[in-house]
Parts: structure tokens; C-alpha cells; sequence
């Protein structure tokens, strides 16, 4: 067992700075961690348009604060994200995220990521 806490992570390679794209994303679980997943708190500030592409990871995001809108980029689905709100991207679905309000989201991957990956070109992790 152990604990860990975001204020232990700050300044460290789990506290993840997207340059010029003004997000930030806190890494609570890594692959060195052994859980088969990670853990990311992330904070998107109001105003972000992202478009993300995760071929190699699946993910699910649950909104604890803020508002957003996420767009499958495939089928054109829009779906309003508000507190209480998870959302699965269970089949590597190409899409955009529209951050409304400052939003916050508790966000898992499987396989994990191992450190501080940044997005590529195509809105994807390595």
C-alpha cells in the first residue's frame, strides 16, 4: 500500500505542463507504479480546444469541475460534460475537447503512461 498526495508531486516529472497549450496534467499513477493503469487529475482552463487521438491507450474522464463539450470526430457526436460526468473513450475514438468553463477531470489509461509524455502531432501519447 501507499499514499501519495498532489502536493508530493508538484515540480516533479508526474506534474505535466503541456507547453503552449495551457493544460496541465498531475500524474497520481505511472506505469512504474504496477497498477496496469494511471491516474491523472487535469486541469484545463477555459477557452481550450484540443483536438486528441489516443491509438494507443484507452481512457475515461470523470468531470469533478467545470463544463465542456467533447465531439466524436467520426460520427459528429457532441456531448455537454458537467461534475458527475464520465466519459469513455473505450474504441480510440478521434475527438475534440472544448473546455466552456476552467474544468478538472480525473482521468485513467490503460496501458499506463509511463512519465511525462506529451501529445504528438496527432493528439496521441507514444
Amino acid at each position: 500500500m501507499f499514499i501519495r498526495k498532489i502536493s508530493e508531486i508538484v515540480g516533479t516529472e508526474r506534474d505535466v505542463e503541456f507547453e503552449h497549450k495551457g493544460f496541465k496534467s498531475q500524474r497520481l499513477l505511472l506505469e512504474k507504479d504496477g497498477m496496469g493503469f494511471s491516474f491523472h487529475k487535469t486541469i484545463l482552463p477555459k477557452g481550450l480546444k484540443q483536438i486528441w487521438h489516443y491509438k494507443k491507450h484507452l481512457e475515461a474522464c470523470y468531470c469533478i469541475e467545470g463544463e465542456a463539450f467533447i465531439t466524436d470526430l467520426k460520427t459528429g457526436e457532441k456531448f455537454h460534460i458537467l461534475p458527475e460526468t464520465i466519459y469513455v473513450l473505450n474504441n480510440h475514438e478521434k475527438h475534440e475537447f472544448e473546455a466552456i468553463k476552467d474544468t478538472i477531470l480525473i482521468s485513467v489509461f490503460n496501458p499506463p503512461v509511463k512519465g511525462n509524455e506529451q501529445h504528438n502531432n496527432e493528439g496521441s501519447y507514444e
